[in-house]
């Protein structure tokens, strides 16, 4: 396995790339086990909030005083992988005779380097350099390895998979790709690409999924398109051996333009881990970002989505705002949209208070304390329950199995 550079990083300096080369936008440094952020002065002269509530633009030494994200700014902690890119880490860390806890969130920060998800780098990076040409990929391959990896062995092909996750967050694994949508060919995708690829990401079933999740979040993201909601393209790849794997062009990417990435946990401090957010608390932030109705309107529309099309793991890692080079801000195009439940098998995030079951009627008064009017509301509800009734027919045809179909089916009926 390639050897990773682990000297211990005491301060790290933030920039802000959006296509065009990094722009300085402060330090962060570690003292007496707390973590320490000050924004550049000429930074602050931009007047580029890139976290407006929990990182405010103003001189001086800012800190956290909780423990959440192990005391980095929500801002930072939306840059490092959880989930599967940091099991990888961690794993690739035990076979170098290191525990996890030696490693400071200053460290692994250095490690996502300049190949983060959004527009945020981070320097020293320590990234490791990828071999030149861009390397064709063989996704049933990346698959058997992820597996391999999930059941304990594997650790010479770890590095291969940290370079392919490109710091991405979420449970499954997933690897960031260059895919060709003409040929339908597929590349090592983390870096700059080849003309004729676009950066995509591609997902893999962890050790709880059946062979069918890639199919079942194929219908799903078929359904919410159908349903009004905004998401980027997205395939099912097939491969040779019949395995079908789920694969969405990646928000924060446009050719080599970047966008900042934030997400409503990074943003708010919220623990991604434990309920802790309502969808009234989502449509004010949109509203606080956005300033603009039609962006509370997709919110708005994605949580009748997740509601009515029993999507419960909706966290508050899975909902992310976008930020332009000019500052502006927009609701990200929705991802991780799938069949779910969520802890004691609860909606993650309530609808005016309501986890257990949420009903049209809450949507309703969401819609209405969101501060939409009451028609294109109920048309958004009923828009939503059409495209969800479609679920038994893009299953079967997109190859979900029967028992899925059935299974999903009978949740989905409640809002029939």
């Amino acid at each position: 396995m390639a050897h990773m550079n682990l000297s211990p990083v005491a301060a790290v300096a933030v920039g802000l790339d959006f296509g065009g080369g990094a722009t300085r936008v402060g330090r962060l440094a570690a003292r007496d086990r707390r973590i320490y952020f000050e924004y550049d002065a000429d930074f602050i002269a931009n007047a580029v909030e890139i976290s407006p509530l929990s990182l405010p633009l103003r001189p001086g030494l800012q800190t956290t005083d909780t423990a959440l994200f192990e005391g980095l700014p929500g801002a930072f902690n939306d840059s490092l992988p959880d989930g599967w890119g940091r099991l990888l880490f961690d794993r690739a860390l035990r076979v170098q005779g290191l525990l996890p806890e030696q490693i400071s969130p200053l460290d692994r920060l250095a490690h996502v380097g300049a190949h983060g998800m959004g527009a945020l780098t981070y320097e020293p990076d320590l990234t490791p350099e990828e071999a030149a040409a861009a390397q064709t990929l063989e996704l049933d391959r990346i698959a058997d390895q992820a597996q391999e990896v999930l059941e304990g062995q594997a650790d010479e092909v770890l590095a291969d998979l940290i370079a392919l996750n490109g710091s991405s967050a979420g449970a499954r694994p997933k690897a960031m790709i260059g895919f060709n949508t003409a040929s339908g060919e597929v590349l090592h995708g983390a870096r700059s690409l080849p003309d004729g690829y676009d950066h995509w990401l591609v997902k893999f079933p962890n050790s709880h999924d059946g062979k069918d999740a890639g199919a079942i979040e194929f219908a799903y993201a078929r359904m919410a398109t159908a349903a009004g909601v905004e998401m980027t393209e997205t395939r099912l790849l097939t491969t040779g051996r019949g395995s079908a794997y789920f694969a969405t062009r990646r928000f924060d990417r446009d050719g080599d333009q970047r966008l900042h990435a934030h997400t409503a946990s990074g943003l708010l401090h919220a623990d991604h881990r434990i309920p802790s957010l309502d969808y009234e608390a989502l449509v004010a932030l949109t509203t606080r970002l956005t300033h603009d109705v039609r962006e509370v309107e997709k919110m708005f529309r994605l949580a009748a989505f997740n509601v009515i099309a029993h999507n419960r793991d909706d966290h508050a890692k899975n909902f992310t705002f976008l930020m332009n080079a000019q500052g502006e801000w927009r609701l990200s195009p929705a991802y991780d949209l799938t069949f779910s439940s969520g802890p004691g098998a609860e909606q993650t995030t309530m609808v005016m208070g309501e986890g257990r079951n949420p009903s049209v009627e809450h949507l309703q008064r969401l819609g209405e304390t969101a501060g939409l009017k009451k028609a294109p509301v109920n048309e958004i509800i009923d828009q939503t329950r059409e495209a969800v009734r479609d679920w038994p027919d893009l299953a079967e045809a997109h190859g979900v199995t029967r028992t899925n179909i059935k299974l999903i089916g009978e949740r989905l009926d409640r809002f029939k």
